[in-house]
């Protein structure tokens, strides 16, 4: 086989994954909707998200990523349910199986003890007319596809409809839900996900730690503050009202110098830098990030509403946070 072919193996299992998901997405099923609604609005306990085989990896990772985004759920591993798993099942949850087939043997317990204890049950699977289907109270009904194998038996394109539809009802219910990013960051507080949630307000500097002096102090006042707040070589003036009105910078040390100007005579709002580089509280930390290299700073003073200093944030600080 030479790579032509391989290649037109490749995109032959495309074409069919793209002829099945618009299959699903020319008919979506109704069933969808009435489960979405069902779990919005009377669903009192969690969703239990069951399955078996290839479709236990998508089950495993649909109820992974609802609870990431704050919706109660668990995975039941099909087989396991029959050997005292079962109990992790109350009568007031919903549970979801994914069968392609609807007659997958080891979710015939979980869909049993459904029926006897009056447990909802939503099927997400091609026949409704299959064991699954017909013992459901909502059926997801999800089209009949060609697998994508030399002999058609080992779930391919089928597996990718199952995600289609767990990642449909991950978007709905978390749209109704009202899903922010600081909730998000809530559930995901390490990492990268939630580094790119940050705000500057969680990482920014307060308080003593700020650099700041009034517009007229002297310069010995100055160096004295830049000496012991060093790691941001900077201070900021403020006018009388306590506002952000300059900035003063190493930088602007050597400038001074090489101008010949006698800085010590002088007073911070002589020297300081007008209109400073500021942001909100509010920001975004990759936001910040980007704001800094797009304007090859090192340093922002963090401002309210009214312009008065509330932090001060580095890029040293976006680094140690996992963002620059």
């Amino acid at each position: 086989m030479d790579n032509n072919e391989i290649i037109g193996i490749g995109k032959d299992v495309a074409k069919r994954e793209i002829v099945a998901l618009e299959a699903l997405a020319s008919a979506f099923p109704y069933g969808f909707a009435e489960a979405v609604q069902y779990i919005l609005h009377d669903l009192k306990g969690k969703i239990v998200v069951t399955a078996m085989g290839k479709p236990g990896y998508i089950a495993h990772r649909f109820a992974a990523t609802l609870s990431s985004v704050g919706i109660k759920a668990v995975y039941l591993h099909s087989a396991e349910a029959s050997h005292g798993d079962m109990g992790i099942i109350s009568d007031d949850d919903c549970v979801i199986v994914m069968s392609y087939s609807g007659e997958t043997k080891e979710t015939f317990d979980v869909i049993d003890y459904t029926r006897r204890f009056g447990v909802k049950l939503v099927a997400i699977c091609s026949n409704p007319e299959s064991t699954l289907g017909k013992n459901a109270d909502i059926n997801v009904t999800i089209p009949k596809v060609v697998e994508a194998c030399t002999i058609g038996k080992a779930p391919t394109v089928s597996v990718i409809l199952l995600s289609t539809m767990a990642n449909a009802f991950i978007y709905a219910l978390e749209h109704e839900n009202g899903l922010t990013p600081d909730k998000y960051l809530n559930w995901h507080p390490h990492g990268a996900l939630g580094a790119s949630l940050l705000k500057v307000s969680a990482i920014m500097h307060t308080g003593a730690e700020v650099p700041l002096l009034p517009e007229t102090a002297g310069m010995h006042e100055v160096f004295d503050v830049m000496g012991r707040k060093v790691r941001f070589g900077c201070v900021g003036a403020l006018d009388k009202d306590g506002k952000l009105v300059g900035i003063f910078t190493d930088g602007d040390i050597r400038r001074r110098l090489a101008e010949g100007v006698d800085i010590m005579g002088r007073s911070l709002g002589d020297l300081m830098g007008r209109a400073p580089k500021t942001i909100s509280p509010d920001t975004l930390a990759t936001a910040a990030t980007l704001q800094m290299n797009e304007k090859k700073i090192q340093v922002f003073f963090v401002v309210d509403a009214d312009e008065r200093p509330v932090g001060i944030l580095s890029f040293h600080d976006l680094l140690k946070a996992g963002v620059a």
